[in-house]
């Protein structure tokens, strides 16, 4: 079939308005617009997979899910066969960002179709940090246009953490309480600040206030392990849902408070094993368990898949294959307040399901949205034509000067041959870092690296405003070998540059590419720029194909290996080495933060 535009499945009319037209494709009385026979039902609602099932579409939406759909065919009705497949409701994805995949909203689309995923819950946090308000509503507005169902969570910590940061704009309780009246926003972002909201902060008592009043969901982000009062209290203030658990009994306190814990396998983030452990071991309620990705990039969304790799993985941990569904369907659904519109396959719902061959590996041969084929064989079949950012979307890296080797000198402390420091410390595979101490050489009173003991520097350059401000401090568990540099302009999440490197020079090549590039992620090693992907959007995300952009982004990962870097998927662990939401040491463009205790620290010891 050829790719057409005019194969994009219509924006689906409200089930009120259709509903005496099911009921008639119900009942025989009109032809189904789509009938699809002899599938194995999995069916989220009941448990179970039903055999010998066929499956009625008429608008975009199920008419009948019934052991013979006979009646409901007609001269018009396209009939296929599934011989015997399993029909899986349409994966969602409860807490995500874009900007992680590197790609737009509609680059993002095109990428995990193919692998199922037809619901996503996106929060744009991230050109939040950058544009303001402006940008939600540009990220918003392209998320309409698609041909899945990406909802939209208005951002809540703009800046993340006030005081400790300073973004590129400011979300207030106005901004919030404003977006909840667009026609694509489901609720509020993941609520970071949550010391703030143990505080009765006003602005995030506000913005909850806002989101409940307007009778949507509040997203949740305790990044503590601390599951005493501050825990409670935050729970007490009205966030729903938390991703950022690791450990099984982070999951276990969330459930029995109300929540539903999100288990996330991002590209970098493997926290659905541990977490897993919570209903399969200890036998707690699947129901309040929900599966999401958080943050992807592209090559993760190429090359292994979206939410069916979560699936697919919660699967080999134990779980059966109808209850993982069910974590990244149903539960997604009910806990938006979607489920008579997403999320299984009954009558009502939008037409949102993939005809799978083999359960547990999630081998998805067809994709269907709104009752129109859009993959097959892992392959798009429709075109989704690229969405249109304006120019104040672009050029917002200003760095205010040229960056200069000099620019990244820590001077020592007054006479001093040997100092202590701190040392932010990377952690494989988790957001979280740790806050080490490392004695380092003085040498022409400028503190040196110890590349023997993988200590290398780490700094933040303010891009924003262009105050040529940059915040010098050390970073360990990247591996550099070889005198290199990688910088980024995606920075969770105030978005400054972080530049990690073990040669000055080459951390001042990488800033200045990036602000003659617009922004992205760049690795130099001794003066030579060895991989680029450029993000002018923002300095966030590309305006290329998805493809394009994974095959540049799995350049980078290889640079990275060549200078010594051994850690899976290096850049997302360096993208957030500035989120002062997360435990325990992080940097920002007011300095070095124990994020412990909310604090500036002093570099020296």
């Amino acid at each position: 079939m050829p790719k057409t535009k005019a194969a994009r499945p219509a924006k689906p009319r409200a089930w009120t308005e259709m509903a005496t037209h099911l009921v008639d494709v119900a009942m025989g009385r009109k032809p189904a617009d789509l009938v699809i026979r002899n599938g194995r039902w999995v069916n989220v609602h009941s448990g179970e997979i039903i055999a010998g099932t066929d499956i009625a579409i008429a608008g975009g939406r199920f008419a009948y899910c019934g052991p013979n759909a006979g009646h409901a065919i007609g001269q018009g009705t396209k009939v296929v066969d599934a011989g015997g497949r399993y029909l899986v409701p349409g994966l969602c994805d409860g807490h995500m960002h874009v900007e992680s995949g590197m790609v737009t909203v509609t680059e993002f689309c095109r990428a995990v179709i193919p692998h199922g995923t037809t619901s996503m819950f996106i929060d744009p946090h991230e050109i939040a940090n950058v544009l303001g308000l402006a940008g939600v509503r540009l990220m918003h507005d392209e998320a309409v246009a698609m041909p899945i169902n990406v909802h939209v969570q208005m951002p809540s910590c703009v800046p993340s953490a006030p005081g400790l940061e300073h973004a590129g704009a400011e979300l207030t309780v106005a901004d919030v309480a404003e977006a909840m009246s667009w026609e694509n926003i489901i609720g509020l972002g993941e609520v970071m600040n949550f010391p703030g909201v143990a505080a009765n902060d006003p602005v995030m008592s506000g913005e909850i206030a806002a989101t409940v009043r307007a009778g949507k969901t509040v997203g949740g982000h305790y990044a503590s392990r601390d599951l005493g009062l501050p825990f409670h209290g935050y729970v007490a203030g009205g966030p729903q849902d938390d991703h950022e658990g690791t450990r099984a009994e982070d999951a276990i306190a969330r459930v029995r408070q109300g929540m539903k814990a999100m288990l996330r396998l991002g590209s970098a983030w493997y926290d659905v094993a541990s977490q897993i452990k919570a209903v399969t071991e200890s036998g707690l309620d699947p129901r309040n368990f929900i599966l999401c990705t958080d943050d992807s990039h592209s090559g993760t969304l190429v090359h292994e898949g979206h939410m069916d790799r979560v699936v697919r993985h919660a699967i080999s941990q134990g779980l059966k294959p109808v209850t993982a569904i069910q974590m990244a369907t149903l539960n997604t659904a009910q806990h938006f307040g979607l489920e008579r519109e997403i999320g299984s396959i009954a009558p009502g719902r939008l037409a949102d399901l993939l005809i799978v061959s083999d359960l547990a590996a999630m081998t998805i041969d067809e994709v269907y949205a709104r009752g129109v084929r859009l993959a097959k064989g892992g392959k798009l079949d429709i075109d989704i034509p690229a969405y249109d950012y304006p120019k104040t979307a672009k050029n917002t890296v200003r760095l205010g000067k040229k960056l200069k080797a000099k620019d990244f000198d820590v001077a020592a402390p007054k006479g001093a041959n040997e100092v202590r420091v701190r040392v932010i410390g990377v952690i494989e595979n988790q957001a979280p870092t740790r806050a080490l101490e490392a004695d380092l050489p003085v040498e022409d009173g400028l503190v040196g690296m110890d590349r023997r003991n993988d200590v290398c520097q780490i700094a933040l350059v303010e891009r924003h405003r262009g105050t040529g401000g940059v915040t010098n401090a050390f970073v360990s568990g990247f591996g550099y070998m070889a005198d290199c540099a990688m910088a980024s302009s995606v920075a969770h999440d105030a978005h400054h540059i972080i530049v990690v490197g073990t040669n000055k020079q080459d951390m001042a090549l990488a800033v200045n590419r990036l602000g003659e590039v617009g922004g992205g992620v760049v690795l130099f090693s001794k003066g030579k720029e060895l991989a680029l992907v450029e993000m002018p959007i923002a300095g966030l995300m590309s305006d290329e194909r998805a493809e394009t952009v994974a095959a540049k982004a799995e350049q980078l990962t290889e640079a990275m290996r060549k200078v010594g870097c051994s850690l899976n998927n290096a850049y997302m662990q360096h993208s957030l080495l500035a989120l002062v939401v997360i435990p325990e040491l992080r940097i920002s463009d007011v300095g070095l933060i124990d994020v412990t205790t909310f604090q500036k620290v002093d570099l020296f010891i």
